[in-house]
């Protein structure tokens, strides 16, 4: 037997594509239909090559019929979905146009050819689209391609419906081809994660995206997949539970699958303890909420959770810099390194909502080193400007060099752990371990400071000026800080030990216990390194941590035979311990495979590990989509077709590989319903 991803014996790679990839026997299981040439290194569907048989004029030729060496599992879900695939279907076991199962959804599937025109034009949407290319180039894009003597637009009229004006709809059909494969992965797959992302505009506009994680039974690998963008009122968590419910409908998710709910913004973590989060729990029997992990830039508490007055105050001045010389002149030439943050972070000083400042480590850093050419720059503009004059008072302050300080300790910290969370394999074993860490790090700098306040404070030269012992000036890189009596240094002891303890209490609501213990049990199970080094020593190893997930999950195990079958699946374990977690669990989940049939229970344990929220795929699509919701709302006002464009931009395939006869027939389907329903009113 040949494990997923395996070269099989007498099988080749697809040499037309930039990465190999190889046929996969176990795919014949899933698709009947399919069978593989081992001589021509090619796919086939033996249903279509039956029907081609049939049809005397030999008109329904595709890909499938002629042969592919396009090994890719989603060009099999995208072939038995087509059109093509169906009209064989129906040809094969000699079906009318007109049967009992109703015309209209019969009719598209009798569709042999299409009209390569209509493919153009589509093709051209579905580009433009993937390239964010404005939707007013359409026309003057189909003008190009004729002038280049494009023959799909050149040999035939391309039907009135097929124009620039109709790019929405059009769109639409792309994005349904894509969602019907969505569908099929997550009706295939034993278990769902769901994240949620809500973002909110410069104009107060909320927005949530929502990404699935699946894992396919066949061959155990895992896919991320963007839902669909939603724009939401204002409300409470109502609203967000609203909107999820319909997107569990929409996409056939049973409540019993969904096992991991992931959210991410400001008032999501609050929802997610008390709303949303809590509402789908009573639906979902096996949900388990959980930080979105993908998502580093969110480990930090924005500044408006935390109830630490000096914050905002801090975050108004560095604002206050940075649009004061985001532009160098003469005299600023030496700030060359904030103007490269603005470029580094992509930020854009231009938009009116706010910018948070204290979790970009590269703004504070360039701060900090730019601090003594900051203050000498702003003393020569202050008798001309009150700005200056306002802002050189405050950095000179004690309190903003100080906190400035912490900063620098502390982001680093939280750059790491976002690191952490982006790889593609993480192991999942670090993940308590890192947080208790990180805890237990901020903790001890409320006593004993960071390294940086440390160099900071100890840098400090005094200078007496009365004759009691605290009344000198104290001055930090030959320049006089202001507020440094006694007074102030107690008063900023008790900012820093404020912010520390709300940043730490922030960092442990967002990874609970119960969280980290059932991720750390799942590892402890899965992850072969974890085990212990001898076979001797695993008799007692993980039963508190496999009784945890048996309780956890008591609705789709069976505790009895998986307590029974862990001292064997514990060897067997033992003598993998080349594999990763991740590869251990695909073996288990992989339904063909030994350890499936040998230990069913904690196969189903591996595909809910599996479907955690987690790596770099679903952390680049939900950055993707964000980028592609802060551009698109320009081009499309009160979202109209937003989602559509985002689903083909960060899913869509590529050109060669989507199934442009499917969005053909959904886009005719679309316009005939249309008409018939103008035509009753």
């Amino acid at each position: 037997m040949v494990p997923p991803g395996k070269k099989p014996a007498g099988e080749t790679s697809n040499s037309n594509k930039k990465c190999k990839r190889y046929f996969n026997e176990h795919w014949k299981e899933e698709f009947t239909w399919l069978e593989f040439d081992y001589e021509r290194k090619l796919m086939f569907c033996v249903e279509c090559r039956q029907a081609l048989v049939k049809n005397k004029h030999g008109k329904a030729e595709n890909a499938f019929t002629v042969g592919t060496d396009n090994f890719q599992r989603h060009a099999l879900l995208r072939h038995v979905t087509s059109g093509a695939h169906r009209q064989a279907l129906a040809v094969n076991r000699e079906q009318p146009s007109f049967g009992a199962r109703g015309h209209a959804e019969l009719r598209p599937a009798l569709k042999v050819e299409v009209n390569p025109a209509k493919v153009a034009v589509l093709t051209t949407v579905y580009w433009m689209a993937k390239e964010e290319i404005l939707d007013e180039k359409c026309s003057s894009l189909l003008e190009l391609q004729k002038f280049n003597l494009c023959q799909a637009l050149l040999a035939s009229e391309h039907s009135e419906h097929y124009h620039a004006g109709s790019l929405r709809d059009m769109q639409a059909a792309i994005a349904k081809v894509l969602h019907n494969e969505d569908r099929h992965r997550i009706k295939a797959s034993p278990f769902v994660g769901l994240v949620l992302d809500e973002t909110v505009d410069a104009l107060e506009h909320r927005s949530l995206a929502v990404f699935s994680t699946t894992v396919a039974p066949c061959s155990g690998q895992t896919s991320a997949t963007f839902l669909g963008s939603f724009e939401l009122p204002p409300g409470e968590a109502a609203t967000v539970t609203g909107k999820v419910g319909e997107v569990l409908r929409a996409f056939g998710i049973p409540a019993v699958k969904l096992t991991w709910l992931s959210a991410h913004s400001a008032s999501l973590g609050a929802e997610r303890r008390s709303g949303a989060g809590t509402a789908l729990s009573s639906l979902c029997p096996l949900l388990t909420e959980m930080h979105c992990l993908s998502h580093g830039s969110s480990l930090l508490p924005a500044h408006s959770s935390l109830s630490i007055e000096y914050l905002q105050k801090y975050e108004t001045t560095v604002d206050a810099i940075y649009r004061l010389y985001s532009n160098p002149t003469g005299e600023s030439s030496g700030l060359r390194e904030l103007w490269s943050v603005l470029d580094l972070c992509e930020i854009d000083l231009g938009s009116p909502r706010a910018i948070c400042w204290t979790s970009i480590f590269p703004a504070v850093e360039a701060i900090d080193s730019s601090w003594p050419t900051l203050v000498l720059l702003l003393e020569s503009e202050a008798e001309r400007s009150p700005v200056a004059l306002g802002l050189c008072q405050e950095l000179k302050k004690f309190h903003f060099v100080a906190f400035t300080k912490i900063l620098l300790d502390i982001l680093p910290i939280f750059q790491k752990l976002s690191h952490f969370f982006q790889i593609e394999d993480f192991d999942l074993s670090i993940l308590k371990p890192i947080v208790s860490a990180t805890a237990t790090t901020l903790q001890a700098q409320k006593g004993s400071s960071g390294q940086n306040l440390q160099e900071f404070l100890s840098a400090m030269t005094e200078h007496p000026w009365g004759e009691r012992e605290g009344d000198g000036r104290l001055f930090y890189k030959g320049v006089e800080l202001a507020n440094c009596s006694p007074v102030h240094l107690r008063h900023f002891e008790h900012l820093k030990d404020a912010y520390l303890e709300s940043v730490r209490g922030s960092l442990l609501d967002r990874f609970p216990s119960g969280i980290l213990d059932a991720v750390s049990s799942f590892s402890a199970i899965f992850n072969p390194k974890c085990y212990p080094q001898s076979l001797e020593d695993i008799g007692s190893y993980g039963v508190s941590e496999l009784n945890f997930l048996l309780q956890a999950y008591s609705q789709v195990v069976v505790s009895e035979r998986a307590l029974s079958d862990f001292p064997l699946f514990k060897r067997i374990v033992f003598s993998l311990g080349q594999l990763s977690f991740r590869d251990l669990c695909v073996k288990l989940v992989y339904s063909s495979s030994e350890m499936h049939e040998l230990f069913p229970d904690f196969a189903v344990l591996a595909a809910i590990a599996l479907a955690l929220p987690l790596g770099s795929a679903l952390a680049k699509k939900i950055s993707r989509g964000r980028e592609l919701l802060k551009r698109g709302r320009s081009r499309c006002p009160k979202d109209e077709g937003l989602s559509d464009l985002m689903k083909i931009a960060i899913d869509g395939p590529a050109v060669d590989e989507f199934d442009f006869g499917m969005a053909v027939e959904y886009y005719e389907g679309m316009r005939e319903a249309s008409f018939i329903k103008a035509q009753v009113k």
